[in-house]
């Protein structure tokens, strides 16, 4: 296809020289700082891709019907590249990053959704139960448009944390595309100081010790701890541990969980470029049980559950059941720019005992079965129905006619 004469290079003016010269030196910037995720190439293919960019935008900035704000093409461009190789990444320009570090380790409100960018808008991983977000029937897979008015394309993954937290019972609406409702819908949450749900538990039938964790924390695997024990002195001769949902937690929370069943044998590594590796083995003064245990995921399952989940089914000391879950178990670092800026990244990946980055590619049960939240009939605004909505993890419904659990309750009766 011939192309016209007029359409050849251009000399570039100053303002874009300088323009490609800044944008080139944040791409070889990133492109450096991203190869710690194992994504290293050579120098030549480094200068040979900064070479195609900077084309790229001298082009748009020469050719572009109308002059484009190049301001927004290079956000774009940056969180676009962060999001190709970590879907929890940030960039955060200098106003952005001094608020950040002012605010983020201050308690405040929040409405309990945890994020990720998915397509360059904030995507939901999963809520926190009993939270605001969690009463309004987010899931996972949820895409947030705007938040309070503000558009999240391109918007930095931990500035969109901070927008939804606040003083408590402030509000903050959203403009949400629900995984079942393909159009943008209102929403309106009220910030509420709320606690990480408790661990519940109880004996099902045929002996089998039933304990749903909805979230994780050094107190909460304590619960869960003292819920195996006192199911065992119940007389529980098997063990059902449901993950689904569970998204909150620190990698090393799972490493605890998961010693509590396991008294040998790897829990997990931890491994960077900078970051030399470190193996994490079972303590087997920790391990408190032996009895047969099966394990409950679904696509909601994130972090410290997967850390724990990867490790038990790796190990064969458990039957995972349900779905693949998200995919999120990294150390993760601030790494300030010379302007004052920053970019929030994964420095190092948690691992499966068999090798499996669990950010990259989640934990896929050995049993795989579809969980019935992703059937669930909406209204035309997206919501449950009354009559199909889930009832909430914790609450006494009768978790035998699921058929996850129905799953891993045969499982168990093998074991």
């Amino acid at each position: 296809m011939a192309l016209d004469p007029e359409l050849n290079e251009k000399p570039m003016s100053s303002r874009t020289k300088y323009f490609v010269v800044t944008t080139s030196t944040c791409l070889t910037v990133l492109l450096l700082i991203g190869s710690v995720l194992g994504r290293s190439a050579s120098p030549d293919d480094t200068y040979k891709h900064i070479g195609v960019f900077s084309d790229v935008v001298s082009r748009i900035k020469s050719e572009y019907v109308e002059e484009p704000d190049m301001k927004s093409v290079t956000l774009g461009a940056l969180n676009g590249m962060l999001e190709a190789i970590d879907p929890f990444a940030s960039y955060l320009n200098a106003d952005q990053y001094r608020d950040y570090l002012k605010n983020k380790d201050v308690k405040r409100a929040d409405v309990g959704l945890i994020l990720s960018k998915k397509f360059g808008y904030v995507g939901v991983v999963g809520t926190i139960n009993g939270s605001p977000a969690a009463k309004a029937n987010f899931t996972t897979g949820d895409m947030i448009e705007s938040i309070g008015g503000v558009a999240t394309r391109d918007m930095p993954l931990a500035y969109a944390s901070l927008l939804l937290r606040g003083e408590s019972d402030t509000t903050v609406e959203l403009s949400v595309v629900r995984t079942r409702h393909p159009e943008p819908a209102a929403v309106k949450l009220t910030r509420a100081a709320f606690a990480l749900p408790a661990v519940e538990s109880r004996m099902l039938a045929d002996k089998v010790g039933y304990i749903n964790v909805d979230a994780l924390s050094p107190e909460l695997v304590k619960q869960v701890a003292g819920a195996v024990q006192q199911l065992q002195k119940d007389g529980a001769q098997k063990l059902l541990l449901d993950l689904r949902n569970c998204a909150t937690g620190t990698p090393e929370d799972g490493i605890a969980l998961a010693n509590l069943f396991l008294n040998k044998g790897r829990i997990t590594y931890l491994m960077g470029q900078k970051v030399p590796r470190q193996n994490f083995e079972a303590d087997p003064a920790k391990a408190i049980t032996a009895l047969p245990v099966a394990i409950l995921t679904n696509r909601g399952t994130a972090d410290a559950a997967e850390v724990a989940a990867a490790a038990l089914m790796d190990n064969k000391r458990a039957q995972v059941v349900g779905e693949r879950t998200y995919g999120d178990a990294a150390l993760r670092r601030a790494i300030t720019m010379e302007d004052g800026g920053a970019i929030i990244l994964s420095v190092a990946k948690y691992y499966s005992p068999e090798g499996k980055a669990i950010q990259d590619a989640g934990v896929t049960p050995n049993n795989v079965v579809s969980d019935a939240d992703a059937q669930l009939d909406v209204d035309d605004n997206g919501d449950p129905l009354p009559e199909a909505a889930v009832v909430e993890k914790g609450q006494l419904k009768k978790v035998e006619d699921d058929a996850v659990v129905k799953k891993a309750l045969e499982l168990l009766a093998k074991a």
